[in-house]
């Protein structure tokens, strides 16, 4: 998530719609050797072991095709920069966030939809980018590869030491809460300080508690935040009652070192912080579970999004050499490498073997049981996880409707030019709105 917002305020200067005006190519050319040579720029680079080693497989075992995995530190940049010129590559690997949103509708993407490895990817992750499509398009522009899942890390030693449960209702959770409380222990540690770990509770919250679609709905006028974001605001602030005192004064490596440390029961937090935390404590046994934000356990749902994703350029015209690329890192033992290296969730259907510290999370990913991070749909310049710390911070009477008003205004503000095209379109296809504003 951190890296997915940061990634999207480094890349929404750019006019994509420029960009996509020069789009007349991509890298994929023969070599000297008569080999075709397929890049890739991906925006992964604490990945880049796994993908070397990926590369000089596929390298090894492919006469016709040269394989070239870049992996640099600031892509989208990168990525920028080189759009600027013209110098495409024939596949990005990038997050399923706002990057992607404003990729497609600048139709830089090819439609891939005639791929047939998609067959193998789960349909949570597929309908996650079909939400992420500011209107609806006809096609598939992106093959999800990697997921990673948020919701409550625990210290299995102590959990097992005392003989406490695995809540599956939001009750059930203030319950154990209250027991850990009872127990001299502090239930839940926050690094609000770094105001984008605000965003790993609530994003958690609002796959129980919120309409998946929700900002696709407000875009098109059938729905408000001040209506749909109510007990998804509500839920995050009672957290604050089990947490520390001052949370917002510990920052993000606060919070992972005293989970580490056994300074706190819970953490609210994705598994993207496991190597963080077992940085401080190697051998700390961890594990998680889905955070029931509702008190029916069937509408318990993980909150898991597309973490890297690959989508080929739209002027790439060698598509029979990229395709057979795909094919290969969708490939059971090339992703399961990936996996062992990143202790990631595989977007395929399959049997993998998947970090331990998942195994509380294990049920809903076999199950496909997942929805995405609201947060991939917003703004940047928006700050919502910002708005998210004021609003947790301030004790006044109207802290709730302050601020539920304000995530409509701001809205609004950012997205004034993209709800005009979605409200023109709709107005001129009424027939794709069906009752409750689902598209």
């Amino acid at each position: 998530m951190k890296k997915h917002m940061k990634a999207a305020a480094g890349f929404l200067s750019v006019s994509l719609a420029a960009i996509a005006a020069l789009t007349t190519g991509c890298s994929s050319d023969k070599n000297a050797d008569g080999k075709t040579r397929v890049e890739i720029v991906h925006y992964k680079p604490e990945a880049v072991k796994a993908f070397e080693a990926l590369e000089e497989k596929f390298n090894a075992t492919h006469d016709d095709i040269e394989l070239v995995i870049d992996s640099p530190n600031d892509a989208m940049t990168i990525l920028k920069t080189r759009f600027i010129r013209e110098d495409y590559p024939d596949i990005i690997g990038i997050g399923g966030d706002i990057n992607y949103s404003n990729f497609l509708d600048a139709d830089m993407l090819m439609d891939i939809s005639d791929y047939e490895g998609l067959s193998e990817i789960k349909e949570s992750y597929l309908r996650t980018d079909k939400e992420l499509e500011f209107i609806p398009m006809d096609g598939v522009f992106a093959v999800p590869y990697m997921a990673n899942a948020a919701g409550v890390l625990y210290n299995k030693d102590i959990f097992q030491e005392h003989g406490w449960r695995i809540p599956t209702t939001l009750d059930e959770f203030y319950q154990l809460c209250e027991e850990i409380q009872a127990e001299g222990i502090l239930p839940l540690y926050f690094g609000f300080k770094d105001t984008w770990t605000t965003l790993a509770p609530w994003n958690a919250i609002c796959v129980d508690l919120a309409p998946s679609d929700i900002c696709s709905r407000v875009n098109n006028g059938t729905a408000t935040f001040a209506e749909a974001y109510r007990p998804v605001a509500e839920v995050t602030r009672s957290l604050l009652q089990y947490a520390q005192p001052d949370p917002f004064a510990y920052s993000y490596n606060d919070a992972c070192t005293a989970f580490a440390r056994g300074q706190s029961a819970m953490y609210v937090i994705g598994s993207y912080a496991v190597p963080q935390i077992k940085s401080v404590n190697p051998d700390m046994n961890i594990d998680s579970f889905v955070f029931p934000g509702s008190n029916d356990p069937e509408e318990n749902i993980l909150n898991s999004g597309n973490d890297l994703q690959w989508s080929v350029m739209a002027g790439c015209e060698n598509k029979e050499a990229v395709y057979e690329v795909l094919d290969f890192l969708y490939e059971d033992e090339n992703i399961q490498t990936y996996l062992d290296d990143q202790s990631a969730v595989p977007c395929k259907k399959g049997d993998f073997e998947l970090p331990p510290m998942l195994d509380g999370m294990k049920s809903y990913i076999e199950n496909d049981k997942m929805a995405d991070y609201q947060d991939h749909h917003y703004p940047a310049e928006m700050a919502v996880d910002a708005m998210i710390q004021t609003y947790l911070m301030d004790e006044s009477e109207d802290a709730l409707e302050t601020f539920l008003a304000k995530f409509d205004t701001d809205w609004a503000r950012y997205n004034r030019d993209l709800i005009a095209k979605v409200q023109k379109f709709y107005g001129e296809h009424p027939e794709l709105l069906t009752e409750g504003g689902e598209e």
